[in-house]
């Protein structure tokens, strides 16, 4: 089980799966000395989360892995992404800091001040975001070692309508969107998954890289290491939440199925 009381937590699963779930954004908690250097008061900071947070990522994930026909391993950041986005490029090649919204934020969904002016992330990131990226890469080849390949699938959700902050939310909002690579998501990772997903919501309520891009891969396997491939999945909220920060409906099990079809498949090749 997940433990709030660390950063992180990797949840084992089956000795020989190569499949790593990675929910990096679902959590709300944010440390007490944490919460200090944010300028938000209690309700805005509230509502704030309610719109950041992917809320009940790690309840799809933790229901996808139990039903899995190998269960996949998963990798949960129990802390809000508001401490530090581990998604993020840690220097300028990062374009959310366009918007205050690299690694360590400074500005919220709406554009509005979260930290003060000049906050220094350095503390933030080597308290929080380095060791966070370090134990996902250790993770990863933990997965090649026992597989000979390790298999990210990045599990997020996004708001119905556009926040401010997006950069690209002028385009279509599908159902799910799926994120991809160019060197890490290879076609059959990406048929799979319209396969399942496609069978739930039907497919064409599957996008490709809108509203969302991409997908996140360790450092030091990014662009280089074809034995990792990854897939984000990017569910709309309104298909299984209460908008904003409510509770899940039932389509989560639904959602939860595809899921779970999606890391049995790709597990069996």
């Amino acid at each position: 089980m997940s433990d709030p009381r660390q950063p992180f937590t990797l949840i084992p699963g089956a000795p020989d799966s190569p499949v790593l779930l990675h929910v990096p954004h679902g959590s709300r908690h944010i440390p007490h000395h944490v919460r200090e250097g944010i300028t938000l008061d209690d309700a805005a900071l509230e509502r704030e989360l309610d719109h950041i947070t992917d809320a009940h990522t790690a309840e799809l994930a933790a229901a996808a892995a139990h039903i899995a026909p190998a269960t996949p391993w998963r990798f949960v950041n129990n802390l809000s992404r508001l401490v530090v986005d581990p998604e993020r490029f840690p220097d300028e090649r990062e374009e959310m800091l366009a918007v205050g919204m690299g690694a360590v934020y400074t500005r919220t969904t709406h554009r509005e001040p979260l930290r003060p002016p000049g906050s220094d992330p350095t503390p933030l990131l080597e308290a929080y975001f380095h060791p966070y990226a370090a134990a996902m890469t250790d993770a990863v080849e933990a997965r090649i070692t026992a597989a000979g390949r390790a298999v990210i699938i990045d599990v997020h959700s996004y708001p119905t309508e556009p926040l401010p902050y997006e950069l690209h939310g002028t385009g279509p909002r599908p159902p799910v969107c799926l994120g991809t690579d160019p060197f890490h998501t290879p076609p059959e990772l990406l048929a799979a998954a319209e396969a399942a997903f496609g069978g739930r919501v039907g497919h064409d309520g599957i996008g490709h890289d809108t509203p969302f891009a991409g997908t996140y891969v360790p450092l030091r396997h990014y662009g280089t290491d074809r034995r990792v491939t990854a897939l984000m999945i990017e569910i709309r909220r309104d298909t299984y939440m209460s908008e904003p920060g409510g509770p899940a409906g039932p389509a989560l099990e639904t959602l939860a199925e595809a899921l779970a079809e999606l890391v049995g498949s790709v597990a069996a090749r």
